[in-house]
C-alpha cells in the first residue's frame, strides 16, 4: 500500500493511494497522525486495505502532497555507503558505518521548494532511499531487521557542503531548513519487496547526475538498522537515509552547486519521484 499525507480543503489528511487519487484514512486511523497509523499498523492494515479499495477518492490534482512523516522522532543518515561515492569523495572506505543526524526541522514536502540558504551558496543534492521504522526496536539482529521496517520513500539529503566540511561533524551542514524533502508517499515494505534491487536517479533540470542501484550499498538497509539499534531505541516513524551514490555536484570539476530556479528530481524504482525547485531563503523580517 502507498500511504500519504496531504492538504485538501484546508485540512491535513492521511490516506492511501488508489491509482492517481487519495482515499482518506482519517476515520480508520483516528485522525491525521501518520505516526499513529504507523505505530498501530498491525491492527489497522486489514481495515485500511478494504477502505482504500472501495471508499470515495480525491484526484491527486486536487490536493497538495505533504511530507509523509511531518515530525519524525529521529532522522539518521549514513555517509559513504556507495563505492563510487566513496571514490569520488577521495576518502578511504569506512571500516565501520559512518552516521550523522539531520534535524527534524529540515523535513520538507515532496514538491515544496528547497532553500538556497543565506549562509552559503554550496548547496548540493543526494538521492537516497529512505527507510521508515515501523515499531520500537533495540538490539535487532540483522536477520530480523526487515521486521521493524514499515516502508520506504524517496529522499534528498540536501547538503550545504562548506558547513558540512568545515568540521569533522556533519550535522549542521545536513540540517538546514527544507533540506530533507521526502515522499511522495510511503510504500509499505510488503508492497515494495526487496529494497536492495532498486534503481535510483537524481536529475537537475532534466540532466541526470546520479544513477545507480541500491544493490551497490556497502552496508545494506538491514545492516544499518541492526547497527543503529545497538546504540538507541528505534521508534515508529523514525527515518533512515540509507546513503547516496556517486555524481554529487561538489566533486565535479569545477564543483557545480545548485542555484535558484534549479529543479531537482529524485526518483526511485517502485516508489516514484519527488521534485523540488531551489529558491533563495527569505531574509528574516525585522521589527
Amino acid at each position: 500500500m502507498k500511504l500519504l499525507r496531504y492538504m485538501h480543503q484546508d485540512r491535513v489528511r492521511i490516506g492511501a493511494l488508489r491509482e492517481q487519487a487519495a482515499v482518506d484514512l482519517g476515520d480508520i486511523a483516528g485522525g491525521a497522525d501518520m505516526l499513529n497509523l504507523i505505530a498501530n499498523w498491525d491492527s489497522l492494515k486489514t481495515e485500511a486495505g478494504r477502505h482504500a479499495a472501495s471508499a470515495p477518492s480525491t484526484p491527486l490534482s486536487e490536493l497538495r502532497l505533504l511530507a509523509p512523516v511531518a515530525r519524525p522522532g529521529k532522522i539518521f543518515a549514513i555517509g559513504l555507503n556507495y563505492a563510487d561515492h566513496i571514490a569520488e569523495s577521495g576518502l578511504p572506505a569506512p571500516k565501520h558505518q559512518v552516521w550523522f543526524s539531520k534535524s527534524v526541522t529540515c523535513v520538507n514536502g515532496p514538491y515544496d521548494p528547497i532553500e538556497l540558504p543565506l549562509a552559503s551558496s554550496s548547496l548540493d543534492y543526494e538521492v537516497e532511499l529512505v527507510a521508515v521504522i515501523g515499531r520500537r526496536a533495540k538490539h535487532v539482529p540483522v536477520e530480523r531487521a526487515r521486521d521493524v521496517v514499515f516502508g520506504f520513500c524517496a529522499g534528498n539529503d540536501v547538503s550545504v557542503r562548506d558547513w558540512q566540511l568545515n568540521t569533522s561533524q556533519w550535522v549542521l551542514g545536513k540540517s538546514f531548513d527544507t533540506h530533507a524533502p521526502i515522499g511522495p508517499w510511503i510504500v509499505t515494505a510488503d508492497e515494495l519487496g526487496d529494497p536492495h534491487c532498486l534503481e535510483l536517479t537524481c536529475s537537475i533540470n532534466g540532466e541526470v547526475r546520479q544513477h545507480s542501484n541500491t544493490q551497490h550499498m556497502v552496508f545494506n538497509v538491514f545492516d544499518q538498522i541492526a547497527h543503529l539499534s545497538r546504540a538507541m531505541t528505534l521508534e515508529p516513524g523514525d527515518l533512515i537515509f540509507t546513503g547516496t551514490p556517486g555524481g554529487v555536484g561538489a566533486v565535479m570539476k569545477p564543483p557545480v552547486f545548485l542555484k535558484t530556479g534549479d529543479r531537482v528530481r529524485v526518483e526511485i524504482e517502485g516508489i516514484g519521484f519527488i521534485e523540488n525547485t531551489v529558491a533563495l531563503e527569505r531574509a528574516p523580517e525585522t521589527t
